[in-house]
């Protein structure tokens, strides 16, 4: 997995390095979370990634899935990860594409996450919070996780703020277990 997100990291930041020097970073960001939702399809990755289909089947099939206004330079950079088998990394190269424009941007990327899912005023209350917090923009993302009982832990950069039901019971039994002592 180690090596995935290595080698993710370097296509996304040649990518990154092209799409700078050409003024297109919006448009490589779009296409690439577009592209990236071909990995999401394991069946099109195994057909594009079996040796047994000659190239020009799979390259043509590939390409084929793209849009018309897919940049050159993204159909290049496709045309080598088909040629090096390594389309199930579509996605992770996309991510990290996003996070090396996010940290370009100033943009704090954040998860919160909760016990159930937060409505829509929550959300808003929540994302104005951490905004104050971090001094600036951030990209919230949610998740759920039923065993927090209630309230939020938050994800910022690599601070954790457990502001959960669970975060607080655990620090309760752990003041109370020392004081046993």
């Amino acid at each position: 997995m180690a090596r995935v997100m290595t080698t993710a990291r370097r296509y996304a930041e040649a990518a990154f390095q092209i799409a700078q020097r050409d003024g297109t970073v919006e448009q490589w960001l779009a296409q690439l979370e577009g592209v990236g939702g071909l990995a999401g399809d394991a069946q099109l990755v195994r057909r594009l990634e079996d040796p047994a289909v000659p190239y020009d089947v799979r390259r043509e099939a590939l390409l084929g899935a793209l849009d018309r206004d897919t940049l050159p330079q993204l159909r290049n950079l496709l045309e080598l990860i088909l040629q090096r088998r390594r389309v199930e990394m579509l996605g992770q190269i996309g991510r990290e594409f996003r996070r090396l424009y996010n940290r370009q941007a100033g943009i704090t990327e954040a998860t919160a996450i909760s016990a159930t899912e937060l409505s829509a005023d929550e959300v808003r209350l929540l994302q104005e919070r951490v905004e104050r917090m971090a001094g600036g923009r951030v990209e919230l993302h949610f998740q759920v996780d039923e065993s927090l009982l209630g309230g939020v832990q938050l994800r910022l950069g690599d601070r954790l703020i457990d502001g959960s039901v669970r975060g607080r019971l655990e620090r309760l039994r752990n003041e109370l277990a020392a004081r046993a002592y």
